[in-house]
């Protein structure tokens, strides 16, 4: 059975529905979520949180907006972007309070150097991509919108966009990958 079945019998509560859904989508659910928030202990929890949510919410998957594994993933991107922002700003809130009591920030300088320099690192790969690779990436991955979404913002067909996602995401892959 494809997910778009399964996700339409797990909506209405089936278990072993559930089950062969969870067997088709938590490794790909993992891996994206391993490789937005790199922590592998973070990342199987907020697979899990997203298994779990996908139980809850499968009522709300609309089929005619695209397929069930790209709706999973989206929750799960979300769910992971959710988790790094949430864990910056608890360090930030942990370094203002640490400043307020008098402590000197822990290598404060050192931590933004190492920021900037992967920042750049991620710009000068993305510079490296096609202006449609780069502008699919950057609206999918830094802006948060599904694969159909940007299709329809740059006025091409999904299939169009999927294709240069993906040579985009390997591009990127191969370029982060060999600095490391």
């Amino acid at each position: 059975m494809e997910a778009d079945e399964l996700l339409l019998l797990v909506a209405g509560g089936d278990h072993n529905a559930f089950e062969q859904l969870y067997g088709l989508v938590s490794g790909p659910v993992f891996g994206l979520v391993r490789r937005v928030v790199r922590d592998a202990a973070q990342a199987e929890e907020v697979a899990q949180e997203v298994l779990l949510e996908l139980w809850r919410s499968a009522p709300r998957f609309d089929p005619g907006r695209g397929s069930a594994l790209s709706w999973v993933l989206t929750l799960a991107h979300r769910r992971a972007v959710d988790r790094v922002r949430s864990a910056r700003a608890a360090g930030e809130r942990e370094q203002r309070e640490a400043l307020r009591a008098g402590a000197t920030p822990f290598d404060q300088v050192s931590e933004e150097v190492e920021a900037g320099l992967e920042r750049e690192w991620v710009r000068r790969c993305l510079d490296r991509l096609t202006a449609l690779q780069r502008q699919s990436v950057t609206l999918a991955y830094y802006d948060g919108y599904t694969y159909r979404e940007v299709a329809e913002r740059l006025r091409l067909p999904l299939g169009t966009v999927k294709t240069r996602m993906r040579d985009g995401l390997t591009r990127l892959r191969e370029c982060l990958g060999g600095a490391a």
